[in-house]
């Protein structure tokens, strides 16, 4: 049970661009994309020069995402920890920097199928660092009520650069050559280089506690994520799609190139009809979600990423594959907004680009494994077999994970209650010191017992998604209204970080759990260290 926000107007789907900085950040944003989905076709294609295996082909796509699953944790971690616009600034300078010698290396007609799968995973680390930091700062661009606007408008934004890109590198490289789209894409990060510089985020909550460290916000961050119900459920409706819509982009290239006998301009084509559908997609997605709900919604995004693969796989005509991946665009923004809305609503903030690292490994972790394994099964049984093995797939998913239901959070406050007091200590304590034992004694009328102990299910999960280790809940033989709940955290400044970041929503779970406590008095709360020894005590027995 968790406290609501207050319902209040939806804002209209275009409402964020009446905030200047989210509208600056996004145009770049959006000529920054154009720039990559540029680069991607060029890579692309320029393989299918390079190399006709459909395994090399696909591991295109593979090197791309593969950099998302590997890194995106280590990232998110760091964006939680650091100043979120200056590991964005400085990763696009780096990755214009990388885009000028691949431009340069293509024209001088030195590139190689390996050389080019090093820049493509060097593209997708780079990547991979931005992609959890931009998401995490979208929430310091617009109000709460705005925010499922601005991710929607994101995902359209992408989607519009994939319409753009796409066609403009296919007539850039019957042109220039294959290394004009490489050039392009260098100068496409300006933009954004120059909107960062101009930006000046909202300074964030005070906070007097010290910075986390690395590992221990890795570690903080799964936590919180494997403790997450609505975290959990959005992650596995996510692999469950990416896995096999992955099929769609890995095979592209390869049933422009062979399937559908073309040539570039055909391969522009298909991937701008996909962007072109994301943009209609986006549009009426507010309507189909207001009538579907976002599973609704979710399953039949499924469906027509489904159809446009047997469309690919059966219908050999430039026209349909076309129409096909106008449905195949729709279907992807209505899956991929849904599942980034679902996963930001599950996430307080001092945790958002963890959490949302979380969801971009899974995501691309999905999209790398499909796509090495589709390349196979193209290798061995076709492409026509690969795309139908894949539409069958995601069908069947539907109803396996529909139980697992999104937008768990969308109603969550997870602003900070600040709700508990402060320990009282006799003395300092060091913040390393540890591990710290907490206990907290309730009063409860036996007959209440059975729902005192549902409601402390859910502040197991709150204490859980804070990092408490060793949860547990007893009853005194002796004196059957006494209960006595006991919990860990590895130091005394893992404790305070707890006390920081309790949310109004846990504020009215503890309340749920608290009403049944008797007495004038509130539940009585210890906090035991252990002892600063140099050797565990239970060694000596004279201890």
């Amino acid at each position: 049970m968790t406290v609501t926000a207050r319902p209040s107007a939806a804002p209209g789907a275009f409402a964020p661009f009446g905030h200047v900085a989210f509208t600056v950040l996004w145009i770049a944003t959006v000529a920054s994309n154009v720039g990559t989905w540029m680069h991607d076709v060029g890579a692309a294609w320029l393989m299918t020069e390079l190399s006709p295996s459909p395994l090399v082909v696909a591991a295109v796509q593979a090197s791309t995402t593969l950099p998302m699953f590997l890194f995106a944790l280590f990232a998110g971690a760091v964006a939680d920890i650091v100043d979120r616009r200056k590991l964005i600034l400085v990763v696009n300078i780096a990755l214009a920097g990388a885009a000028v010698a691949l431009a340069t290396l293509t024209a001088s007609g030195v590139m190689t199928p390996a050389l080019l799968l090093a820049f493509t995973f060097a593209f997708g680390t780079g990547a991979a660092f931005i992609a959890p930091a931009w998401q995490a700062i979208v929430p310091q661009l617009v109000p709460r009520e705005a925010l499922t606007s601005a991710i929607a408008l994101n995902s359209m934004g992408i989607n519009a650069a994939r319409a753009i890109g796409p066609a403009m590198a296919g007539v850039l490289i019957v042109a220039a050559g294959v290394a004009a789209p490489f050039a392009a894409n260098a100068v496409s990060y300006a933009g954004i280089v120059v909107a960062l510089l101009w930006w000046r985020p909202p300074p964030r909550a005070e906070n007097m506690l010290p910075r986390e460290r690395l590992g221990g916000a890795l570690v903080g961050g799964l936590r919180f994520a494997f403790a997450s119900r609505a975290l959990k459920a959005t992650l596995v409706r996510a692999a469950a799609f990416f896995l096999f819509a992955s099929a769609y982009w890995a095979m592209l290239p390869l049933v422009a190139r062979f399937v559908l006998d073309g040539g570039p301009g055909l391969y522009g084509s298909l991937m701008g009809a996909a962007g072109a559908g994301a943009v209609a997609g986006a549009l009426v997605m507010p309507r189909l979600k207001a009538r579907l709900g976002a599973d609704g919604l979710v399953a039949a995004g499924t469906l027509g990423m489904a159809a446009t693969l047997v469309v690919f796989a059966l219908v050999h005509e430039p026209a349909a594959a076309i129409a096909a991946s106008l449905v195949a665009g729709a279907s992807w923004i209505a899956v991929l907004a849904n599942l980034n809305v679902s996963a930001q609503t599950a996430l307080p903030d001092w945790v958002r680009a963890r959490g949302l690292s979380v969801f971009i490994t899974v995501f691309f972790g999905s999209m790398t494994v499909g796509s090495l394994a589709w390349g196979q099964v193209a290798n061995a049984a076709g492409i026509s077999m690969a795309l139908l093995a894949a539409a069958a797939g995601a069908v069947i998913a539907i109803p396996l994970t529909w139980r697992f239901k999104l937008m768990q959070g969308a109603q969550v406050d997870h602003t900070a209650s600040a709700h508990w007091p402060e320990p009282i200590v006799s003395d300092s304590v060091e913040p390393d010191r540890g591990p710290v034992l907490v206990t907290v004694e309730y009063d409860v009328d036996p007959d209440d017992a059975p729902a005192f102990v549902a409601a402390m299910a859910e502040v197991r999960e709150e204490r859980r998604r804070h990092g408490a280790i060793g949860w547990s809940l007893h009853q005194d033989v002796a004196a059957p209204h006494l209960w006595l709940e006991t919990f860990r955290h590895g130091s005394w400044l893992e404790h305070q970080r707890q006390h920081a970041r309790v949310s109004h929503a846990e504020a009215d779970t503890e309340a749920l759990a608290r009403a049944h406590h008797r007495g004038a008095e509130p539940p009585r709360v210890r906090h035991l260290l252990a002892p600063a020894a140099t050797r565990p005590l239970w060694r000596d027995g004279t201890s």
